[in-house]
């Protein structure tokens, strides 16, 4: 009878070999999608540059643009804007389909139109967080997440001689081919582990984060996040130069982000700031203003959460790489590389170990 220790470690075997050759490529798929997201606003920015090489106007000029947005026929189905930032002095507008429309931050004029189905960087991006399924392919990117990090302990489990004998089984190995590709796979899998967990574990919880950030509030025994009071739905238009300065005046010195416009049901109007110290581009703080007269009545601090809320808050800036600067961006990007690379290395050296016995014979 084959002892429990040996049945189990090669049940493990078995499974790390076939997730691997099956979860494992849509893993690296989407790491690979990821590396390259990390760049997207420098590549956006460089396959348009008339949209970042215009004049930043003040925020009453904005208001009156934006009045001149939402009356365009492009509005339709809009679900909310970016603010105009020296990065990108334009208004980027999100549509409930995915699609993207660009504004003069001035004028108002519409600019460009990028649809998600014919953008490549859009699609990437669909791909990297729904693979292009909605919902449902966001459930399944957080099975293959998980699957990633049961494969990486999995992994190192198989791999263990011991503490004594764990630098030298790391050497790599030229020949034979099964040595080669079991030696690399093995040390780029065990020397990047942390690297590898922390960039799959933030994924993991971008899948899972309504959850995540509920069960990290609650294990520190902090409140939710304030939600938007509802208020009438409103009927005539908007006075949004009212409405930006009293949002601007509630947080002096904090950077309006982004507008979501109010739905069917409220007249609330929330709004996204960013306070200093905060990692989120976008910020998570907010400030809620009555679209009928401009008050606001209502927000929050993201820079006054509790340890629970703040840990919630850093894990997309991590897994983003918007904080860190140039340094962790390019070991992030180098990072969403080594699954792709880990997955070929187990594919060779399993075919090397089937060809072996053939070549002796």
């Amino acid at each position: 009878m084959t002892p429990r220790p040996r049945r189990f470690r090669s049940t493990l075997k078995t499974l790390h070999l076939w997730l691997g050759m099956s979860l494992g490529l849509l893993l690296a798929l989407v790491t690979l999608s990821g590396s390259v997201l990390l760049w997207e606003q420098p590549l956006f920015a460089a396959g348009h540059p008339e949209l970042v090489a215009r004049p930043l106007p003040d925020l009453a000029t904005q208001a009156r643009s934006l009045e001149t947005v939402l009356s365009s026929k492009e509005a339709k189905g809009l679900r909310g804007l970016s603010v105009p930032d020296a990065e990108l002095p334009v208004w980027e507008a999100q549509a409930r389909g995915g699609d993207r429309f660009y504004f003069d931050a001035t004028t108002g004029e519409h600019l460009l139109t990028r649809h998600k189905s014919g953008d490549g960087l859009l699609m990437l991006l669909d791909w990297h967080t729904h693979l292009l399924t909605g919902e449902v392919g966001e459930t399944v990117l957080g099975v293959v997440a998980i699957t990633g990090l049961f494969m990486l302990f999995s992994g190192v489990w198989l791999y263990w001689p011991g503490r004594q004998r764990a630098l030298k089984h790391l050497k790599p190995h030229t020949n034979p081919p099964v040595l080669r590709w079991a030696s690399f796979h093995r040390a780029v899998g065990v020397i990047a582990l942390p690297l590898l967990i922390l960039m799959i574990g933030t994924g993991t919880t971008m899948a899972y984060r309504g959850a995540v950030r509920n069960g990290l509030t609650a294990a520190f025994g902090e409140k939710a996040p304030a939600k938007p009071p509802k208020t009438a739905p409103v009927d005539g238009p908007v006075d949004w130069a009212a409405v930006l300065a009293a949002a601007q005046a509630a947080v002096p010195d904090a950077e309006l982000t982004r507008i979501t416009l109010p739905g069917k049901d409220t007249g609330t109007i929330a709004l996204r700031v960013r306070h200093a110290g905060e990692w989120n581009l976008a910020g998570r703080s907010s400030v809620f203003v009555d679209g009928h007269d401009a008050k606001v009545i209502g927000g929050s601090d993201a820079t006054k959460l509790g340890p629970g809320g703040r840990l919630s808050d850093a894990l997309f800036p991590i897994h983003s790489a918007a904080v860190g600067g140039i340094a962790w961006r390019v070991v992030a990007c180098f990072t969403g590389v080594l699954p792709s690379f880990l997955l070929v290395t187990g594919f060779l050296f399993w075919r090397a170990r089937r060809r072996r016995p053939a070549a002796r014979g």
